[in-house]
């Protein structure tokens, strides 16, 4: 197999929404693990005619390589719709279908080999991008198109089979809003504030340096603290929340974790910290009202008497929780943290499949040579 340059193998598309056929639903962004995702441009007012068009079987790329991690934004529209990506986004295709397969040069893009090519062949000083003529000029090596097409079949099988575990953990989470619907309706509601007792506990003898921050994913993170006097710093102990009401505006969402490790930690003074003190309902049943998205809506509501978007701690305690019986809150918190693990075993197959496109690809390249053994 001789070198060629890829740009024998693909073309650019420039086709843009200019009759305007399709809507801020449609337009989508380019994740450095190459993945389409939701776009996180607010997009209310924008004219959408500049923006191209991303139709089936075709590529994306953002070519603008700066802060992002040494990894490059792309993505490979396997579905049947068309999309919309920003007009900086390149779009492309293969246009020698006999001699490269889509698929077979998506799994080459979704090596870290390739990244890392990507960077070090941007271009630019304070924004460095990896232009389109430098993936045209890329030095690619193409097994015969039956040997694509077998390596192509092992990833898409792996793919088939991830994605329909995915499915099946949307259905889960489809019954557990369901539940969490029934109960809203059906069940006596408590504002938060009477189920809860606030607590500010100091840190004074800086005895703990574990110091924690709060995610819109309702996750503990660690924080950056340089210099900082951990001793006005709040305690967090097991069983006990943590949340940021200054970024409720901020993120739309509610920044609030619940500590379940039995290592205590701190987070910022500013920061709310509680503890549920009514016995009869489950910690993890509070978290779970306040990780619907119906509950981040409210709550970003509310932050609109806010001059720095915040929410108020009073306004915050007035968010209204139903009390099913223990029977029903421990059956509903199994439930979450079942679809918690998969979720996890999801990602971990996600990163499987990702990891493995190196070895198809090596494999494709050294399966003639073996033959010839």
């Amino acid at each position: 197999m001789a070198l060629t340059k890829l740009g024998r193998y693909i073309s650019i598309l420039d086709t843009r929404n200019t009759e305007n056929k399709f809507g801020k639903e449609s337009v989508v962004g380019l994740s450095t693990q190459k993945q389409i995702i939701k776009t996180k441009a607010d997009l209310e007012g924008v004219n959408l005619t500049s923006y191209k068009l991303f139709p089936p079987k075709s590529f994306a790329y953002v070519p603008d390589t700066s802060r992002r991690g040494d990894k490059v934004s792309l993505a490979y529209n396997m579905d049947e719709y068309t999309y919309l990506v920003s007009s900086i986004s390149v779009v492309f295709q293969v246009s020698d279908e006999n001699n490269l397969l889509p698929d077979y040069l998506f799994m080459y893009f979704n090596r870290p080999e390739f990244d890392r090519y990507a960077r070090f062949n941007s271009w630019g000083s304070a924004r460095e991008t990896f232009d389109w003529s430098e993936i045209c000029d890329i030095d690619i090596k193409l097994p015969d198109i039956a040997v694509q097409q077998k390596y192509v079949d092992i990833y898409k099988a792996m793919l088939a089979n991830q994605q329909s575990y995915e499915r099946g953990l949307e259905d889960l989470k489809l019954t557990i809003d369901a539940v969490m619907e029934k109960f809203k309706h059906d069940t006596m509601r408590v504002s938060l504030g009477e189920l809860v007792e606030e607590l500010d506990i100091r840190n004074s003898n800086d005895s703990i340096s574990t110091v924690n921050g709060v995610n819109k994913d309702k996750q503990f993170m660690p924080a950056v603290t340089s210099g900082a006097d951990l001793s006005k710093y709040k305690i967090v102990r097991k069983k006990q929340f943590a949340c940021n009401l200054m970024h409720v505006g901020r993120d739309m969402a509610v920044p609030v974790a619940l500590q379940t490790d039995d290592t205590p930690i701190v987070v910022s003074p500013a920061y709310l910290v509680f503890h549920i003190k009514n016995p009869d309902i489950l910690e993890e049943f509070v978290l779970m009202w306040l990780s619907r998205e119906e509950t981040d809506r409210y709550a970003w509501f509310m932050c609109d008497t806010n001059v720095r978007s915040g929410m108020e701690k009073k306004r915050f305690f007035e968010i209204e929780i139903p009390i099913p019986s223990i029977t029903e809150q421990k059956s509903l918190v199994e439930m979450f943290q079942v679809l918690s693990m998969r979720r996890n075993i999801n990602e971990k197959l996600k990163s499987q499949i990702k990891d493995i496109c190196p070895i198809l690809i090596k494999g494709s390249l050294e399966e003639k040579k073996y033959e010839r053994l």
